[in-house]
């Protein structure tokens, strides 16, 4: 599955491509605008919620570049991205059926955590400090997956964490920058192979799952920065020897997670 984010005032959603049951998923994100745009839209908000009539308009998109495509739409995964947004906002999305949701800053996921439901998958897609990796872990026990990591050091501290508290694996993502600019964390795309040949060598607490990749903002590169992360992806999945439904890739945001999800399905 492949991520992509999609926000909550701008709801952040992103696209996932994963395997499940042997099935690839992709997984898109996109803005839920916490604004009504119309008369309709205030209706609907004022029994619903405006981020679950959001959220359904976003997935409607899913469904139709998906079928365009000639793709199933429950391929496609959802991680709606709450960063500054209220835990009342959040549960608006849980209630109308959405239990994957991205934060970006860990002391706001620490504090939203034990408010919601314990069965919501929390994915850390923000930058990550070593000094936050035991809070994050031990404050956020649902912690599903961290997407962002981009050096030996903090993949290093995650699985040192993971094997101390002694929970399960923790899934990851590489993160790669593929857009070349130096305010951007990520590794840069000729060293994502080595990176994941130390997490999958050296860090038993941690679960490889793929890569991960957010494109310049004004997305005029984005077609670019999607192609190079899928050809890290055929790097890594042949040095490993596995299939490509076994790495996930995690791209696409509010503005072009429309792009991601034709890009994954549409061949």
């Amino acid at each position: 599955m492949s991520p992509n984010k999609f926000e909550m005032n701008n709801l952040e959603k992103s696209v996932d491509e994963e395997t499940t049951k042997g099935e690839k998923k992709d997984s898109s994100s996109a803005v839920l605008e916490t604004e009504p745009s119309d008369s309709g839209m205030a209706a609907a908000s004022a029994t619903d919620g405006v981020a679950a009539t959001a959220l359904r308009s976003v997935i409607q998109r899913i469904e139709h570049v998906a079928e365009r495509c000639g793709r199933r739409s429950d391929q496609v995964r959802l991680v709606a991205v709450s960063k500054t947004k209220p835990v009342s906002l959040l549960k608006q999305v849980y209630d109308a059926g959405h239990r994957c949701f991205g934060e970006n800053y860990v002391k706001e996921l620490i504090e939203k955590a034990p408010q919601l439901p314990d069965d919501i998958e929390w994915h850390f897609i923000g930058n990550l400090q070593s000094n936050k990796v035991k809070p994050l872990l031990t404050g956020v026990p649902n912690l599903a997956m961290v997407e962002t990591v981009d050096d030996e050091k903090i993949a290093n501290q995650l699985d040192r964490v993971a094997a101390n508290i002694g929970r399960k694996p923790l899934k990851v993502f590489i993160q790669v920058n593929t857009s070349g600019e130096e305010t951007k964390s990520g590794v840069e795309p000729d060293g994502c192979l080595e990176l994941v040949k130390h997490v999958t060598s050296n860090c038993p607490n941690l679960e490889f799952c793929g890569l991960m990749t957010i494109g310049m903002p004004d997305y005029t590169s984005t077609p670019e920065n999607f192609k190079t992360l899928a050809k890290c992806r055929s790097e890594v999945c042949e040095a490993l020897g596995i299939s490509e439904d076994q790495c996930e890739l995690s791209m696409g945001m509010s503005g072009d997670f429309e792009l991601a999800v034709s890009d994954l399905t549409c061949h």
